[in-house]
This record gives C-alpha cells, structure tokens and sequence, in this order.
C-alpha cells in the first residue's frame, strides 16, 4: 500500500469551516481555494479532505475538470452529480415520477438525467434537493481545477444551476449545499467570483497553504535512501522546487537505481539530483517558450507581465507587442495587428501556454512560467535574423 504524508488536523479545520452555517448568511458559499499546480492540492481533496468530510456526516461529490478536458466541464460536474443518484433508488423514482416519465433503468444510465440541468428536464436543483433529503445530510461538492468551467457556456451555465442548488438546499428546508471549488491559478480561479456576472459572486477565495517543514521531515525520514537526508537541506531544496512534491520524490527515485553510490555520498548525491530535477523541469518549460515566433513571444511577455490587467487587443496592448518585438525581433516581417495577434493567443492556446475563459479573458496557464521568464537572462531569445523566415504567427 502507497504512504501518504497526511494533513489531518488540516483537513479537519477546513472541513469544519466547510460545514459551518453562517448566523449571517442563509446562501453559505462554501469554499475556494487556490494553489499552484502539482503541489499536493488534489491529494489532499481526495486523501485528506474527503475522509474528514465524511466523518464530520457530508456526503461528498468530487469531479476534477482537469482530468478529461474533452469533455465539457458541464457534463463533467453533471455526471459526477447522476454518478451518485444513480446510487439512490428511491431518489431516481421520486424524481422519474415528478417529471411523468414512463420509466428508469437504475443499472443503467438510461433514467433520463443526460441534460440534467443544463437544458430541460430535471434541474440540478430539483435533482440534489432529492438527494439531499434522502441522505439526510449536507452535501459538499468539490470542483477540482474549478477555473475550466468558465471556458464553456456549458460550463458556466453548470455554475449558475449550481448556485440556484446551492440556494435552494441551504433553506431551511433540506441539509445544505458547500460548494468547494479549487483551482492552479488564483487569478483564474477568481474569475469565478469576483463578478457581480458570476454565479458564485462574493464566495471567499483563499489560498492553500504549500507542503511544509513537516512534509520535509516525513519525506526525509520515509525516501529509504540507505543514508541519513538532513531536513534542512531537502527543505531548502523545496522551497526552490516552488515546494512541488514530484521533485523530491523523482530524485530519491532516480538514486534509487544509480548502482555503485558508495553510501557516504548518498546524501551529497540526493540533493545534486533534486537541483538537477528543478534545472530540467525548468529548461524544458523554457525550451517551449524559446520556441515560440516572434509574435508569439510577444504576446507571451505581454500576458506574463501584465497579469490580470492584460487587455489583448486594446491600443495601449498594440504598442506593448510593438515594443516587445523591437527589442528581439526588429526584422520581424509579421506585424502585431489584430488579425495577427489572434492567431498568435490561438496558438499559444493549443501550446498550452495561454488560457482563455468563454467570455475572452485571458490568462497563463502555469503561474510559474512567469517567475521563469523573470528569471531566465535568455527570455525571448528568438533571433531576429529568422524572423523574416517564419511565416506562421
């Protein structure tokens, strides 16, 4: 059996806060939190979070929009809500009749629930009340890399039945509904609330406390190294590996199998390997940015240093790209007009680089890349002498 590090006492504060019902409030929001990327913010909801959840009496619903972005985030949060009503019979039959259907397969996916919400038929308001009173408990849905569902109207329109849901089931007439939304990028994640447009305007947004002292020391004491790992150092280690746990762990696992390490170098070996993971996840991160056209390039810097403020296509913006591509790409044949600058987000899209939300808002897909690009001396190193050789934007 896999070892976890665990974050109990955590995990049960925040699920108390979660459950909490505010003497203020009738429409309690629940919860976002932000943390970047492979931090341990997903194992935590599934390891952590969960478990004390459900020993606290919520019955809780989980669906990661980051785990099949080919399927709409609307269907992604709908099916995970007809998962678990396909586990209540007598719900699916209360809900069948109330429509005047003819029938349901509960074995199956055949009750008619396919646009549960979404178009017609039964609301996912009017589906987890009935789940609510049948469980006789609250209900906490957790949305892991929340910020997908505004890439899509399907998605948002997923957000604003939930709100209705929410509002519904924390009347005085059902158990409560806590919806936990979470996500990599705080300014993404706060797209979702920050809106008076957005269904969960207002909802508290926080961000996640990283793995700490104590993770190192577990990690230390569990990496079975045949050597002894002093905390101090690996926590230092860390804290430049943006406290990602993979790095630790791909390092013990690369000395693992490096045969003839005399132990008295284990440790010295240990942490060369950690810096040599944070060196290659960074260079290959780089490599891709280096990669990118001129005008790719400079739409990229403009969006790394301008953050939220970013404004694709506004004058002010124009001469932002003009400036970046002066600096690197003089020669450049391509020019940063509005055309242009449009293919040039769509392709940075589809290289990962670049986010978009349904309503055109813009925003890095990796935090990180932007404290690379700060740091890099090499940034937007794209030779001018070839940009009048690339036709492509």
């Amino acid at each position: 059996m896999t070892k976890l590090f665990k974050r109990t006492e955590l995990a049960s504060e925040v699920a108390d806060k979660i459950l909490f019902t505010s003497p203020t409030s009738a429409s309690s929001s629940g919860l976002f939190l932000a943390a970047p990327r492979r931090t341990g913010k997903s194992t935590f909801l599934r390891e952590d979070l969960r478990p004390q959840l459900e020993e606290k009496g919520a019955l809780v619903l989980y669906v990661d929009l980051w785990e099949n972005r080919q399927t709409d985030p609307g269907d992604a949060i709908v099916n995970a809500i007809r998962t678990e009503l396909a586990k209540h019979d007598g719900v699916i039959k209360r809900l069948v009749k109330s429509t005047g259907l003819d029938k349901v397969s509960i074995a199956g996916t055949s009750f008619s629930l396919d646009k549960l919400g979404l178009a017609q038929g039964i609301s996912l308001s009017a589906a987890l009340s009935a789940l609510s009173d049948d469980a006789q408990t609250p209900i906490v849905l957790v949305i892991d890399e929340a910020q997908h569902a505004i890439t899509t109207e399907g998605g948002t329109n997923a957000l604003f039945a939930l709100k209705a849901a929410r509002d519904e089931l924390n009347s005085t007439r059902h158990y409560g509904l806590r919806v936990v939304a979470t996500g990599s990028n705080q300014d993404k994640l706060a797209m979702l609330r920050n809106s008076k447009d957005q269904a969960f305007f207002g909802a508290p947004l926080v961000r996640f406390p990283s793995l700490g002292r104590e993770y190192v020391e577990w990690f230390c004491a569990h990496a079975n190294l045949d050597a002894s790992i002093d905390p101090d150092v690996v926590f230092d280690l860390f804290s430049k590996a943006s406290f990602r746990p993979e790095i630790l762990g791909a390092a013990a696992d690369t000395l693992r199998f490096e045969f003839g390490v005399d132990k008295k170098d284990v440790a010295s070996r240990f942490y060369e390997e950690i810096q040599l993971e944070i060196d290659s996840t960074n260079k290959e991160a780089m490599r891709v940015i280096h990669s990118l056209t001129p005008l790719q390039s400079a739409v990229f810097q403009v969006l790394a240093t301008t953050g939220p403020d970013y404004a694709p296509f506004e004058a002010r913006t124009m001469v932002l790209y003009k400036d970046a591509m002066s600096r690197f790409a003089a020669e450049s044949a391509v020019s940063p007009d509005l055309p242009n600058v449009q293919q040039a987000l769509v392709a940075l899209q589809e290289k990962g680089l670049v986010w978009k939300a349904a309503r055109g808002v813009y925003a890095l897909e990796d935090t990180s890349l932007g404290e690379l690009l700060r740091l890099d001396s090499k940034k937007f190193s794209t030779p001018a002498t070839d940009a009048a050789e690339r036709p492509e934007i």
